[in-house]
């Protein structure tokens, strides 16, 4: 069978979820978000918890950083030249941040680091790419600073990509310096709600995330990880707003926390890669600006892509802390799952 090289549409079920109540320093909203997946219990399981932030005070969520990273590799002749290269690039910050910016009108320099293996030296940029998650930004920033630093320094081209931004792939430095936006969320939720909405105790819920999230990633080697499913949520709101969603494996990275104070329930997710745009590659579809405008992320709006990141950080609280919430109870997940995704031979 021949196939030809025909573009085609491939459905993935789709589902509006919520109100989720958000609040951050200066407003509070109901917002609703779009959900593509396969996995139908997700839809419920993170309905169930955004019903528990209504019920309570809302979730605060804070955007802190927002950068894309890229890396690249100079060749130097020997280590000589290769540490007077990273001596250049460490002392001429104002250089780099003037070239950065003639690339683009949305893009800037936050920050930049450099490392040495013998005669390669690795520079990691990292730029701020307004509402684009900044792959190709920060990769035409990258190709610039390539060339400053060859006329300055005794060095040639390597990769535009040298594996340490790290695109795509899990590691240490993306969970330490960040890749795209670092968010975090939190709520408290009240004893009586844990028991009516979510069918268990604060104190079962602070067990659990310290036995399963935190004891049971380091027995598995985590990296930087400590959540039960945070990859679950990226990957559905991704598929329904156009994003790249290879970089569910940078975002699937991060830290549940859950505190028991006094008759309460403190619980929070710390995700430190949300890499998600309103502009760009993947937007052009009806759906997508349809399901953008469901959230009210205009991309005319210069903060609509932080705004998008709120909301995704805020659904995956909800996920995690429905989804801990059924593990506490045996057998809870087991009939979720048979209830709503299996169906009867007929």
């Amino acid at each position: 069978m021949k196939f030809k090289n025909t573009e085609m549409q491939t459905i993935v079920p789709t589902k509006v979820v919520g109100p989720i109540c958000i609040k951050n320093s200066d407003s509070i909203e109901n917002v609703y978000v779009p959900m593509a997946t396969y996995e139908s219990p997700l839809w419920y399981s993170t309905k169930r918890g955004a019903l528990v932030s209504m019920k309570c005070s809302g979730i605060s969520v804070f955007v802190h950083d927002d950068g894309m990273s890229r890396s690249v590799i100079f060749v130097a002749e020997d280590l000589y030249d290769a540490l007077s290269c990273k001596g250049w690039i460490d002392n001429n910050r104002s250089l780099m941040s003037d070239c950065i910016k003639s690339t683009g009108h949305h893009v800037s320099l936050n920050d930049y680091s450099t490392e040495i293996v013998g005669n390669l030296v690795y520079l990691r940029i990292l730029v701020f790419t307004g509402n684009a998650s900044g792959h190709n930004t920060a990769t035409k920033a990258a190709d610039a600073v390539i060339k400053l630093v060859q006329q300055n320094c005794n060095v040639k081209y390597g990769s535009i990509s040298g594996n340490i931004c790290a695109d795509k792939k899990n590691s240490n430095i993306n969970g330490i310096l960040g890749r795209g936006k670092r968010c975090f969320a939190d709520i408290v939720i009240p004893a009586n709600i844990c028991s009516t909405v979510l069918k268990t105790t604060p104190q079962k819920i602070v067990e659990l995330n310290v036995r399963k999230n935190l004891l049971g990633s380091i027995l598995a080697g985590s990296v930087r990880s400590a959540n039960a499913h945070y990859a679950n949520v990226l990957l559905a709101i991704f598929l329904a707003t156009g994003q790249d969603v290879a970089n569910i494996v940078e975002g699937s990275q991060g830290v549940t926390f859950a505190e028991l104070r006094e008759t309460e329930l403190y619980f929070s997710v710390n995700i430190p890669n949300i890499i998600v745009g309103t502009i760009g590659n993947g937007k052009e579809f009806d759906f997508v600006q349809h399901n953008l405008s469901v959230m009210k992320c205009d991309a005319k709006d210069p903060n609509s892509s932080k705004r998008l990141a709120t909301i995704i950080t805020a659904a995956v609280l909800c996920a995690e802390l429905s989804l801990l919430a059924a593990q506490t109870n045996q057998g809870e997940l087991m009939q979720a799952h048979l209830h709503l995704e299996r169906k009867r031979l007929t």
